[in-house]
């Protein structure tokens, strides 16, 4: 798994929270007793499920001790733990079920989709519901960082061509998998349009998630750094900066919601 900072990660705290408080407000379980948020990071979606039902018994979930820690300072009520989610949705108590499995930005780490989502299905109670959102896999910066990669001037460190990366689906996919289990299904995507004071600024951007099992293989200081400037090059064509001022930056997201 990738390292992670959760300063680096909370420099746009706002805009990484936002999809959580959208994907919150579809969710059609009133009064859930139990709710589970997997990766849940330094708490800040935690907290949003927090706000939606106060009165919920919610476990925070994140294979990173460090995110985990800072959940725990800023959050001391809630109830943490690191783990592996993968490992969690496999190997967890069968009779450890929940009214909401919530979980933003974080399964795209996961492997094996088509498995992993009518397995969290099945962890849900009667009348509860799955809610997921994770960024578009085909979005430009992560095309750039693929082709960086496996570019030949990069090929010391990636010999495979590329790393360890996340991957998510078109949402026919995540149809065809849920549609059968699901009492109700919704499914959509949302590009949301942030503006960032210059393309730089969209490296940081991925330094705290995306580009993150890419900086881990690079073992070098110098290295890293040309990589980013490299990378930053190749984004500057894509990402002019407007009459208005700022790099409009889109980031799309999609939304995936299965009550039972």
């Amino acid at each position: 798994m990738p390292s992670w900072n959760p300063a680096q990660y909370l420099t746009f705290a706002e805009w990484r929270t936002r999809p959580s408080r959208d994907l919150v407000h579809l969710v059609a379980v009133p009064a859930p007793s139990r709710i589970v948020d997997l990766g849940c990071g330094p708490g800040n979606s935690t907290a949003v499920c927090k706000e939606r039902w106060p009165n919920a018994s919610i476990l925070g979930l994140d294979s990173s001790a460090e995110m985990i820690d800072a959940a725990r300072d800023t959050y001391p009520s809630q109830d943490w733990r690191v783990a592996d989610i993968g490992e969690w949705i496999q190997c967890a108590p069968a009779d450890e079920r929940f009214d909401v499995i919530f979980s933003s930005a974080a399964l795209q780490w996961v492997r094996k989709h088509g498995d992993v989502f009518p397995r969290l299905v099945e962890r849900l109670n009667p009348g509860g519901a799955l809610a997921v959102q994770m960024p578009s896999y085909d979005a430009i910066p992560n095309r750039v960082m693929r082709e960086l990669a496996a570019s030949e001037s990069w090929r010391q460190w990636f010999p495979e061509g590329g790393a360890n990366e996340w991957h998510s689906h078109p949402l026919d996919f995540y149809h065809a998998v849920l549609t059968r289990t699901a009492a109700r299904l919704d499914l959509w995507a949302t590009d949301y349009f942030q503006v960032m004071p210059r393309v730089s600024s969209i490296v940081d951007w991925y330094k705290s998630t995306g580009l993150r099992p890419y900086l881990d293989r690079i073992t070098k200081t110098d290295e890293r750094d040309r990589f980013l400037a490299e990378y930053e090059a190749r984004l500057s064509p894509f990402y002019p900066e407007s009459e208005a001022g700022g790099v409009p930056f889109l980031f799309r997201r999609i939304f995936i919601v299965a009550h039972v």
